[in-house]
């Protein structure tokens, strides 16, 4: 059995030094492996990634990660990636890492994926040259975790995990208002799953939603973000073959 910790939108930035340490340390006992699902700062600046590092480095468990949202507020999301990576974590962004957890090969595929909306209620690359840009970025964040979920497949990994900050299914959304759905994710996030394979989906970005979701071809989807898990992670149990 894998057990999967995740979180997401902590959003720390100077002062918040030490909020999140003293639950992390205790992971190498709950834990096979940390997800962070996004906005890990309040405005994306590399001052504000060292108080994240600071929360995450030298943990007893391997560190994955996406951006969100917020750690791009400044332009500096190589910054932040950068400052994440020396302190040991794994940042994804259209590509994929392999680990090992109890004997089992994991896989996680990582994007921040982008809006658009859902089936039936979404967005589509015509018209303006903004909307086309808008919807092929979409598009794009969903074709690298397609394939990196294949790749992770072809790999030969037992355990394949979808990390987005973005939402992949609206379920998970419940209790946001529905006219911003559109702003916090993608059903192509989740037809990248479904056509690809996953045993688990996490994401974080929307605060007011809900933690349990599925796709449409039944991967589990669960949204992490902090205000919605009520506490420092989620533990999530993925049996193997």
């Amino acid at each position: 059995m894998i057990r999967v910790a995740a979180v997401g939108d902590i959003h720390l930035a100077p002062g918040a030094e030490g909020l999140l340490r003293p639950a992390f340390e205790t992971l190498g006992t709950q834990a096979d492996v940390l997800l962070l699902a996004g906005d890990l700062t309040r405005h994306g600046t590399e001052e504000e990634a060292r108080v994240v590092a600071g929360e995450v480095a030298g943990l007893p468990v391997p560190v994955v990660a996406v951006l969100g949202n917020h750690d791009y507020q400044s332009d500096a999301q190589d910054e932040v990636s950068r400052v994440l990576t020396d302190a040991g974590v794994r940042v994804l962004e259209g590509d994929w890492v392999r680990l090992q957890a109890d004997g089992t090969t994991v896989g996680i595929a990582g994007t921040k994926g982008f809006g658009g909306g859902f089936a039936g209620r979404c967005g589509s690359d015509f018209g303006e040259p903004e909307m086309k840009s808008f919807m092929r970025y979409t598009r794009n964040c969903a074709q690298s975790l397609h394939r990196s979920l294949r790749e992770l497949e072809e790999e030969g990994c037992a355990v394949r995990i979808a990390l987005t900050h973005y939402a992949p299914v609206p379920d998970t959304l419940a209790g946001e208002p529905p006219e911003i759905f559109p702003f916090l994710g993608s059903y192509l996030l989740a037809e990248a799953m479904d056509e690809a394979g996953a045993d688990l989906a996490v994401h974080g970005h929307a605060h007011l939603g809900t933690e349990h979701g599925m796709t449409e071809g039944g991967v589990r989807v669960r949204n992490v973000a902090m205000p919605v898990i009520g506490g420092a992670f989620a533990v999530y149990h993925l049996h193997t073959p």
